[in-house]
């Protein structure tokens, strides 16, 4: 018997982190003015909105949601607006509980950020725009300031 047998045949649960299955949850392309958009000169400004999300969906498994939104315009009129939700089930055992949230918060994003950004610049190319590469996100930074903010939250909350 190895250690880390017995380590578990003790209660010791051991740390696992497995990817069980990254998939498109919901896929959006509108092109509000074609095609007279297709006849501007294409000289975009476009908005990107970031959101993660996550939840529980048993006792080890868990369902982490990246949310891009990009709006592009040319003067006032909308060219698309695409919106992807790309997730994913991530099996996650045996971490405390500030692990797991920073696990969750910014390493399961971190996986997930290259499919949707990827889902993102392949819409827009099949709807006939030049294809949109979306810059890299820290996910790390992300999940630090969203961390600072609850605990500001808390402090300023009357006891």
């Amino acid at each position: 018997m190895t250690e880390a047998d017995a380590n578990t045949q003790a209660g010791e649960a051991q740390q696992q982190f497995i990817i069980q299955k990254v998939y498109l949850r919901d896929a959006s392309l509108e092109i509000p003015n074609a095609p007279g958009i297709f006849r501007s000169e294409w000289r975009p400004q476009v908005n990107v909105e970031l959101n993660t999300e996550h939840q529980a969906l048993d006792e080890s498994a868990y369902e982490v949601i990246v949310t891009i939104t990009v709006t592009t315009k040319l003067d006032s009129k909308t060219a698309y607006l695409c919106e992807v939700h790309l997730a994913g089930i991530f099996i996650i055992v045996g971490f405390d509980t500030r692990t797991l949230d920073g696990l969750l918060g910014s390493y399961c994003p971190t996986i997930l950020f290259p499919y949707a950004r990827e889902a993102i610049s392949d819409l827009s190319n099949r709807a006939g725009f030049p294809g949109i590469v979306l810059a890299p996100v820290n996910f790390d930074v992300l999940y630090a300031q969203k961390q600072a903010e609850q605990q500001q939250r808390q402090a300023s909350e009357p006891q």
